[in-house]
């Protein structure tokens, strides 16, 4: 359920501007997953309900939220009411009502920080990956921010099955290319 001020439809998120979340206290790991598939997630479980839509409002961002307290106030932002307590179903719905594109940025932000992860030579990071990732990996991105080193292993395989099985990514994507 997409809401705002003015009750407008739903608006459609695969246009060139990727939305750009706030998700509350409630919904900690759709915050994560969304970050997983690439879009700009903050999560802020410190804030009251009233600074939540404060947070909203001045970095306009979409509000996740599944607090009810928000469905009748008049002075809400933009804001997605989820209705699961389950964080399949949240992503599911969120990917689905908004319709996400969930391929294109796949694991390009950091999971745990949302920064944007950058490409890191090697030899930059041998010391701080195991040996066996370092023999067996050639490609690895940092995050600027937190300096969390990723690379594909099975996570990445994890990942891709979670999204196939909740019916969000297709067998034959492009992300799977990457």
């Amino acid at each position: 359920m997409i809401s705002d001020q003015n009750s407008k439809p739903a608006p459609d998120m695969s246009a060139a501007i990727p939305p750009r979340f706030l998700a509350d206290r409630m919904v900690g790991k759709l915050a994560k997953w969304l970050r997983i598939i690439g879009y700009d997630t903050v999560y802020m479980p410190q804030l009251s309900p009233e600074g939540v839509k404060r947070e909203a409002r001045r970095q306009g961002r979409l509000l996740l939220t599944r607090s009810t307290c928000f469905l009748n106030q008049k002075d809400v932002p933009p804001f997605v009411f989820i209705q699961s307590d389950r964080f399949r179903d949240q992503l599911k719905q969120v990917c689905t009502d908004l319709r996400l594109d969930v391929s294109t940025h796949l694991l390009t932000r950091c999971s745990v920080c949302n920064q944007e992860l950058a490409a890191v030579e090697r030899e930059h990071i041998q010391q701080r990956v195991p040996e066996y990732v370092w023999q067996t990996h050639s490609t690895f991105l940092r995050c600027e921010k937190c300096c969390r080193v990723y690379w594909g292993a099975t996570h990445r395989e994890r990942v891709l099955e979670e999204l196939r099985e909740l019916g969000v990514l297709q067998e034959a994507s492009s992300a799977e290319e990457k």
